[in-house]
């Protein structure tokens, strides 16, 4: 049996959410960048009308071609950090020695960061 499985649990528990996370992130960036292909493609055509043609390129501006690569990247970003909180949670666990629970912050930033970036292109497709 291992010594403190149910803390060694915990932080596989913890690792496996923040992939899961950033697999979400990855398919939301994924689907943000096929959308911008699709209203690139659709201004092309020639049967739309002015007004809506005007529509398709304010989506697919400056901010609209990045947008989507920005959160694949984000989501890599988060299964690198993911990824090296587990290796060095699991290493503290395995020490045997009392820690401090630093490190809390960097978590929430994050976090923050993360809901920010998904509401402020939420809002932009929204109001766009």
């Amino acid at each position: 049996m291992i010594s403190d499985y149910r803390d060694h649990a915990a932080n596989e528990r913890t690792f496996l959410a923040w992939v899961r996370t950033g697999i979400a992130v990855i398919a939301f960036g994924v689907v943000i960048e096929k959308l911008n292909l699709l209203a690139i493609t659709l201004t092309t055509l020639d049967s739309l009308d002015a007004v809506r043609r005007l529509q398709l390129e304010r989506l697919s501006g400056p901010i609209g071609r990045y947008d989507g690569l920005a959160l694949i990247i984000l989501g890599i970003v988060l299964l690198a950090f993911a990824a090296a909180r587990f290796i060095r949670t699991g290493q503290l666990l395995g020490d045997g020695d009392t820690h401090s629970a630093a490190g809390g912050r960097a978590e929430l930033i994050v976090s923050m960061t993360l809901a920010l970036l998904v509401g402020g292109f939420s809002t932009y497709l929204a109001l766009s």
